[in-house]
């Protein structure tokens, strides 16, 4: 729990609430000249340089306020003693049910919320997570661990090893599924990394998210995290997945395949969307509905193969009218060692690039092909375009999502820098990442 009373404000801002006599937690009335407010004082980003007040609203929501010098601020009530959070819950350990792992990542997903002043904290052990969501010791034992707590636009491919690592560790000491709490802006490229990094999985993965933080009463996080636990603790697959709400309402969640998904709404809870592939599961009421039977299933005997290395110097390129080449000259200038393109339809660039893409091939730098067009699959013999570009050198992408095709070359030039090996490597399907038969799915119920 954070101890200082004004955690987060700061310089000028500080001492106008110092002075106001004032501490998170506190009901205050803040006034300007064209503004009344009325709520708790909270907590504010400590890093943020903008002088504002954040006040929680009786209807739940947050607003920030800017400092001004005429701003106007009181006192309406005192606001309880900030106390140390202990976990009421008490961790028991039941033989006969399965063992799962919750490696936290980042996201409000895995934390916990101070209901008097909204602020969210970190959930740091077992104890916090269940209190969270307690309904979830009905299905595993469970322990928890925080690996690292990031927002998810600044995860990088080493910390994917680490994660990959991470699991490998718990699945090696016999746990029955592994929950990764995950920030949902790149938790489908996390998905994809995982996917390929942790071989012949014995048991599930499960990265699971929320759309809305927990301090609200939309909040999707604790259903979200009930349902991951679930699929951990007894889906019959042994697959990288991510798990989030398949509607608007509180029905069900869809277990999505790790490389064929992608986030497809900046808010909504139902954002997750399997793409060119059926979603693996719904989870309903309890139970595990299997919608795709094309899996690999669980079998604790098979032997695990960690390969979580990953080239970070490759490049995802969108073409789009009017680019230049020196888009790809730069890349090649700079040594990265893979582009993937997100062409147009089939599979096209403008004809004014291919220099710079003959280039790039020529230097033995391998160019994957794929879509901006998400659903269907790369097809480059159709037109003179893509015939031109297949010529040349250019690897088809099939159907894979532009940030799956990234992973997976950043995962195979970790491997091999041959261009043959690349080229057999990024046609194989590896993780699921490519279907022979495109398929159009965009499962609602």
């Amino acid at each position: 729990m954070i101890e200082d009373p004004l955690y987060g404000y700061k310089g000028k801002l500080r001492k106008f609430l110092e002075k106001c006599n004032v501490k998170i937690g506190d009901r205050v009335r803040i006034i300007r000249k064209d503004l009344i407010v009325e709520g708790i004082l909270m907590p504010r980003a400590a890093l943020s340089k903008r002088p504002y007040i954040v006040i929680k609203l009786d209807n739940g929501y947050n607003i920030g306020v800017r400092f001004t010098d005429k701003l106007k601020l009181a006192k309406v009530a005192e606001g309880e003693k900030l106390k140390k959070y202990t976990p009421s819950i008490k961790v028991e350990y039941n033989p006969k049910l399965p063992k799962v792992s919750i490696i936290s990542t980042g996201g409000t997903i895995a934390s916990r919320v101070d209901y008097r002043t909204g602020a969210v904290y970190p959930a740091l052990k077992t104890e916090d997570i269940l209190e969270f969501a307690p309904e979830i010791m009905n299905i595993a034992n469970i322990e928890a661990e925080v690996l690292f707590s990031i927002f998810s636009e600044n995860m990088t491919p080493e910390l994917w090893s680490r994660i990959a690592e991470e699991i490998a560790k718990k699945i090696w000491e016999g746990f029955d599924g592994v929950v990764v709490p995950h920030g949902t802006d790149t938790m489908s490229y996390t998905a994809a990394a995982l996917a390929f990094a942790l071989r012949n999985l014995p048991v599930p993965v499960v990265l699971v998210g929320s759309q809305r933080s927990s301090d609200r009463p939309s909040s999707d996080a604790a259903m979200n995290l009930y349902s991951a636990v679930l699929v951990a603790a007894k889906a019959p697959f042994a697959e990288v997945t991510v798990v989030m709400h398949g509607e608007t309402a509180d029905v069900y969640c869809l277990v999505h395949r790790g490389t064929k998904v992608r986030k497809m709404h900046t808010s909504r809870r139902d954002a997750f969307r399997s793409i060119n592939d059926k979603p693996l599961a719904k989870v309903e009421k309890g139970e595990i509905i299997i919608i795709n039977d094309h899996f690999k299933p669980r079998d604790k005997n098979r032997e695990m193969i960690l390969e979580n290395k990953f080239d970070g110097k490759v490049a995802l390129v969108k073409t789009h009218p009017g680019m230049s080449g020196e888009i790809i000259d730069f890349l090649v200038d700079k040594k990265y060692h893979g582009i993937v393109l997100e062409g147009t339809g089939l599979g096209h660039t403008p004809v004014y690039i291919f220099d710079s893409l003959k280039r790039a091939i020529e230097e033995g730098i391998p160019v994957v092909m794929t879509s901006q067009c998400l659903w269907g699959r790369i097809n480059m013999n159709v037109y003179s375009t893509g015939r031109d570009l297949l010529a040349m050198g250019v690897i088809p992408g099939e159907d894979m999502l532009p940030e799956v095709a990234l992973v997976k070359l950043m995962w195979v030039l970790a491997k091999t820098r041959n261009m043959d090996e690349v080229r057999k490597l990024m046609l194989t399907n590896i993780a699921g990442e490519i279907n022979p038969r495109t398929m159009f799915s965009t499962y609602l119920n």
